[in-house]
């Protein structure tokens, strides 16, 4: 489309023309009589640790979503083009086109393919995303990537934009509220590492591990994972009925095989949701939640980091990407023998099941003293006191986050309500709402159930 001089690439024709997506060199007139122009550059913006940049997380996403359908289904636009434009800031067109291509994917069925190609009309190219780091990148997250996780999400009941409640997601994901996200619905928290009392040190609020009973049990939380350094007595959670596991590796650091396996084992047996935590919850803590779904949903290394990142920011750093993609074919392997003895054990009616969890042993008692002898190699005397790359991102997050209240310990947030005004989510046609989905496949969900208080651990 060429109007005014300026180059547009139409993006969706089965929206009988209607929607664009334009990068113009200048912002364009208002009152075009056929034309409705918008931009979200200054509006969505990305707030970044160090060289990171994108992508937008998941409540940017459903606000677009939300301001795209509204504008689509208005009357006083229903006879003009609707033209999302960006600038010419290469990071920002970057997520201009992620967020768009994400509303094609979720909204009107297109492929992860078709966006992509249609986003690069006019042999445009876009900045690869990368970790939060700096100096050279060696890890590039294509748009492609992030197109995909879309979609895989969709497609395995992660996303549910009908459910999804942007004012929890903003609230919890604050360093003073607790600084927690889902990474899975109904499977996996991603969380900042609790202290030993609630308190605020340098401007950063700690959280004391009761702090977040009533949230947890609430969400049928059951199952702690610690992979920093103890700063705090694990009995405060097994007193209060948690399980609690410790797998340290250093900060910044892969976890070895014996660790993966670990962590896969408790995952695989947990009754109920699973926390997990490291210094600031992103690292160490990505890593290994990324290898679960890599198991167990078949997504590649880079769709894994994107859907990660889209939900908590900052995730999977440095080395830790080059070991997703390494750990891939292996995962995928272990994932295929496991979903294929549990299918078949299912089938026989058999109540108990021995599969993918390597040497570690299903007893209870045993089970537990392995993972911890094997653990104790690895002991979190030898991560030091010095200053680690999760005290920073959790300083540069908490100090980049504008203070709409005090910061106050989190036992009184998370124990009022959060307000569930939820923007309203209109849809362009009754043929382009989201199908209601689950976190799991029915048959893949009722199997689980069936088998998993066999396997628990106790």
């Amino acid at each position: 489309l060429q109007k005014n001089g300026v180059f547009m690439r139409a993006l969706f024709p089965c929206l009988s023309d209607r929607l664009y997506f334009a990068i113009l060199c200048q912002k364009p007139k208002s009152g075009a009589a056929d034309t409705h122009y918008f931009c979200v550059d200054n509006e969505l913006v990305y707030a970044n640790f160090y060289g990171d940049f994108g992508p937008l997380n998941l409540s940017m996403v459903y606000k677009y979503c939300c301001k795209l359908n509204k504008k689509l289904k208005s009357f006083s636009l229903i006879k003009k083009k609707i033209v999302h434009y960006t600038g010419f800031d290469r990071k920002k067109q970057a997520n201009a086109a992620f967020l768009i291509g994400s509303y094609a994917i979720i909204y009107l069925k297109e492929s992860p393919e078709d966006v992509y190609k249609l986003v690069l009309a006019g042999s445009v190219s876009y900045l690869p995303f990368r970790d939060a780091s700096f100096g050279t990148c060696s890890f590039h997250l294509t748009l492609l990537d992030c197109f995909h996780a879309i979609s895989k999400a969709l497609q395995y009941g992660f996303l549910d934009f009908d459910e999804f409640d942007v004012n929890e997601y903003e609230h919890y994901e604050r360093a003073e509220n607790g600084d927690f996200n889902w990474i899975i619905p109904n499977k996996f928290i991603a969380f900042s590492g609790p202290h030993s009392r609630s308190k605020i040190e340098n401007g950063y609020p700690h959280h004391a591990p009761e702090a977040y009973f009533p949230y947890f049990r609430k969400h049928k939380v059951t199952t702690i994972i610690r992979l920093n350094k103890k700063m705090y007595d694990a009995r405060r959670f097994t007193d209060a009925g948690f399980e609690h596991f410790d797998l340290f590796f250093a900060d910044g650091s892969i976890p070895n095989d014996t660790i993966v396996k670990a962590f896969l084992s408790i995952c695989e047996n947990a009754e109920g949701v699973i926390a997990v935590h490291c210094k600031a919850g992103l690292g160490r803590t990505g890593t290994l939640i990324a290898c679960y779904i890599m198991k167990h949903y078949r997504m590649t290394a880079a769709e894994t980091i994107a859907w990660i990142r889209i939900n908590r920011p900052g995730s999977v750093i440095g080395p830790q990407q080059h070991f997703l993609m390494e750990k891939q074919p292996e995962l995928w392997r272990e994932g295929d023998l496991f979903h294929a003895k549990l299918r078949r054990n299912c089938k026989m009616g058999v109540t108990r099941i021995l599969s993918g969890v390597g040497h570690i042993s299903i007893n209870g008692i045993r089970n537990r003293r392995t993972i911890q002898n094997d653990t104790e190699l690895y002991s979190d005397e030898d991560e030091t006191d010095c200053i680690t790359q999760g005290d920073k991102l959790r300083a540069l997050k908490s100090k980049r986050q504008a203070k709409s209240t005090a910061a106050s310990p989190l036992k009184v947030i998370l124990q009022s309500s959060v307000q569930k005004n939820k923007t309203s989510e209109p849809s362009i046609s009754d043929s382009t709402n989201i199908t209601k989905r689950t976190t799991r496949s029915a048959a893949r969900n009722k199997s689980i159930k069936r088998i998993s208080r066999t396997l628990h651990l106790t």
